[in-house]
């Protein structure tokens, strides 16, 4: 009865009468369990219920006439069904397809194609009817579409899923729009993180910038940084501040020249916008804080000053200054170890050596994560143990000893762990990973989806692994006589991965071995590649098996289409560079996809790179910026000659993008000689430049870094002092590394700092401790 459905709620995620159901009440079903979603638990079980209501919802019926009627299940249907609808079908569906949550980028791009199929050329209608299919619009597509429409799309409804988009699209499109005279009407329209594409280059050739205008954009610091000393000309500091991303481009200079009165008035801006800024601008606050009232300084204010001024802190004082601490990111904000242990002892100070109850939970916030093991043995409270179990599990890097304490407390708390329900479970969350074999597997018996879902929390890890290798057991247990559907000779009595063992399992698919991923049905591959192929932990065997099993299910390789190759993940590692060769690599979005994966070997990237030139008919000197882009860190297999090829005003345009990959040393200097180009000789660089360019700045030369003013430190981004070779790196000044900052001092390697003598590592204390190295009338612009 379709009518008492309607009326079960949540419980329709329980539904388990399928026998003798007919097409149209599984319809039905499928439409009520959209709201699935809400559970925290149970996904893998209404994953399964949803693919078995999918085959009796298609029966008899073809997928071209059920498609718009299957709500959100069709996400569960399989590259080859995707493949087989007509045009017709998805153009009549997309009501429903534009909706749904959950599409893998393989399934969009099949989609997005067969809706466009029939398009010669790409309105702004068409793509607005699209919704979340957007993001399966090629690059190429977009850039070849007429500016005027794209400005409407950036405009339009569609704007709030373009930042779903690639990096190599959105290029596409800012790329295509500044090529044409309307982009300065167009600025004022690129709202959200879509704006952050924008180059720095490109911000210098457009006028008419207001601080109205910045309102609902993100910015790179980079760009913040240019745009607030333009906007600073004409306009007070609280209309620029009072826009929230601006603030990223505050300077130290700008903070010292305010008047006390006006500095006061804003301090609310930059308090409320704690997070977008640099530790190394708290800091100047701190101090510009300090000298105009220093008897009213915002206590958390103190902890980025030198270590000694934490002795302020007393009495009165202890309640806000422990209160605002626990609202930050303390790490964030204290890149230095030494000076965090001088903060922790000052808030056991503060507490009067004890957690007592929910009140003191709370006041702390996410200070509790750096609490020592000691503290948390012997002052915590069993009252407050409950309330700060929930504050325990959003830490990031809890020590092992924090963790055994905590376990501790757990058992004492919850009694021991044959007993838990599975609420109890779920609450303990992460800390059951340190019970003992016996204690977890019992928990696996009996909550296997709730063990699963906590390894997932934990993220990539040994505690994890544990997690998942005790659930996979438990499910093996489970299911040992089950053998392969596959009747090849060597598959014979081999239990072969389900698809509902898979979508269970997630992560913990890594404890297949080689010969049972071998032994997969191809039906089972076709259906969960996506997920197989973002399993982080598989070996180099069980990723060549898997690769095996595509060609079987697939065809040859130059027969697999672009979604065939892009629906991989991590499984494109095992290809060869004579298969990638034979893959069909014409496409940007296909190359920008192999590029997120980070272990290509270079001839495994110069393979994916010649086969993308040879693909699409291109040369290195005909490459756009959204190609450039699209490759990521496939540009790392460049060599000089090649990079100095590429065209300047195309470099230009991507270069924020290049400034974030992690290339060797010979390529960082190949790039820079690039970036001067556009930017000048190095020597002439300012901060917004700097930021700018990233990574790159890593190939400077001695003479080149050495004639940097000091007060341009800071506006190095961390990656590009990380990635400067030590013999470089020591020809810093002790003055110029007093004036790095917080958080690049924290960055500095152990080999770089052995390449230093007694004056420059003393000035690499002073700049990881906040101190002002530096009177403040002497500095110069940043």
């Amino acid at each position: 009865n379709v009518f008492l459905l309607c009326r079960l709620g949540l419980l329709v995620c329980f539904y388990d009468d399928l026998e003798q159901m007919d097409a149209a009440v599984a319809r039905a079903l499928l439409h009520q369990m959209i709201k699935c979603n809400q559970l925290r638990g149970f996904q893998a079980e209404v994953h399964k219920l949803k693919s078995q209501l999918l085959n009796i919802a298609t029966q008899n019926q073809t997928l071209n006439d059920t498609l718009g009627s299957l709500s959100d299940a069709v996400v569960g249907l399989t590259s080859s069904q995707l493949e087989s609808l007509s045009p017709e079908a998805v153009h009549n569906a997309i009501a429903t397809l534009n909706q749904v949550s959950g599409w893998a980028k393989s399934q969009v791009m099949i989609l997005s194609s067969k809706y466009l199929s029939g398009e010669k050329v790409l309105s702004f209608y068409n793509v607005s009817q699209m919704g979340v299919l957007v993001t399966g619009i090629s690059t190429q597509t977009f850039y070849s579409m007429n500016p005027r429409e794209l400005s409407q799309i950036i405009r339009g409804t569609t704007s709030h899923y373009l930042s779903d988009l690639s990096p190599a699209q959105q290029q596409g499109i800012l790329r295509k729009i500044a090529a044409s005279g309307d982009f300065s009407s167009s600025v004022k329209d690129i709202q959200g993180a879509f704006f952050k594409e924008l180059s720095l280059p490109g911000l210098w050739k457009q006028t008419g910038y207001n601080s109205s205008m910045m309102k609902e954009k993100e910015l790179r610091r980079s760009q913040a940084l240019y745009l607030y000393e333009l906007l600073s000309q004409k306009n007070y500091p609280d209309d620029l501040l009072s826009t929230g991303q601006l603030v990223r481009g505050v300077t130290c200079q700008l903070i010292e020249s305010m008047g006390t009165d006006i500095f006061l008035n804003s301090f609310k801006f930059f308090e409320m916008n704690l997070h977008l800024l640099s530790p190394y601008q708290v800091n100047c606050l701190a101090w510009k804080f300090w000298k105009v009232s220093n008897a009213s300084i915002p206590p958390f204010l103190l902890l980025v000053l030198p270590s000694e001024y934490l002795e302020y802190v007393s009495g009165p004082l202890c309640v806000p200054f422990i209160e605002s601490l626990g609202k930050t990111e303390m790490d964030l904000l204290i890149p230095s170890h030494h000076k965090r242990n001088a903060v922790l002892h000052k808030v056991q100070e503060c507490l009067n050596g004890s957690i007592a109850d929910e009140y003191d939970v709370d006041l702390l916030g996410n200070l509790i994560c750096h609490l020592p093991p000691a503290f948390l043995h012997s002052r915590v409270s069993l009252k407050a143990m409950e309330t700060a179990l929930h504050q325990f599990k959003l830490c990031q890097q809890l020590s092992h000893e924090q963790k055994t304490e905590i376990k501790y407390k757990v058992l004492e708390l919850y009694g021991s762990s044959n007993n838990w329900t599975a609420e109890t479970t779920l609450d303990v969350g992460p800390f059951i990973a340190l019970l003992t074999k016996e204690e977890l597997n019992i928990l696996a018996e009996k909550f296997p989806d709730i063990i699963l879902q906590i390894a997932k929390t934990i993220g990539p890890g040994s505690s994890a692994e544990e997690l998942q290798s005790t659930v996979f057991e438990s499910i093996s247990n489970a299911t040992a006589n089950m053998g392969s559907s596959l009747t090849t000779p060597d598959c014979l009595g081999t239990r072969a991965p389900s698809s509902d063992e898979i979508v269970k399992l997630a992560e913990a698919n890594v404890f297949w071995s080689v010969q049972e991923l071998k032994c997969m049905d191809p039906g089972t591959f076709d259906k969960n590649v996506e997920l197989l192929g973002t399993v982080s932990g598989f070996n180099s065997s069980q990723l060549t098996a898997l690769k095996e099993k595509a060609k079987q299910v697939w065809g040859s390789l130059p027969d697999w289409k672009s979604y065939h190759v892009v629906s991989l993940g991590r499984i494109a590692l095992a290809l060869t560079e004579h298969e990638i060769r034979e893959l069909d690599l014409h496409s940007v979005d296909t190359v920008s996809v192999l590029s997120q994966q980070t272990e290509w070997t270079l001839t495994q990237a110069r393979s994916i790179l010649q086969g993308f030139l040879e693909d699409s008919g291109q040369t290195i000197s005909t490459l756009k910026s959204f190609d450039l882009v699209g490759l990521g860190a496939i540009l790392c297999a460049l060599n000089s000659t090649e990079i100095m090829s590429i065209r300047t005003a195309e470099f230009s345009a991507a270069v924020a993008r290049i400034g974030l990959l992690f290339c060797s040393t010979p390529v960082l200097r190949q790039f820079k000689k690039m970036a001067e180009s556009v930017f000048g000789a190095a020597t002439s660089w300012n901060g917004s430049v700097l930021q700018e360019i990233g990574t790159i700045a890593g190939g400077l030369n001695e003479d080149e870094l050495k004639a940097f003013d000091k007060n341009l430190m800071p506006y190095f981004q961390p990656s590009a002092v990380r990635h400067i070779p030590p013999e470089v790196f020591q020809a810093l000044s002790p003055e110029q590394i007093a004036n790095l900052g917080p958080e690049n001092a924290a960055v500095v390697t152990r080999l770089q700092q052995e390449h230093l003598d007694a004056s420059q590592l003393q000035s690499l204390g002073l700049a990881l401790d906040g101190a002002r190295s530096s009177s403040p009338e002497t500095q110069s612009s940043a």
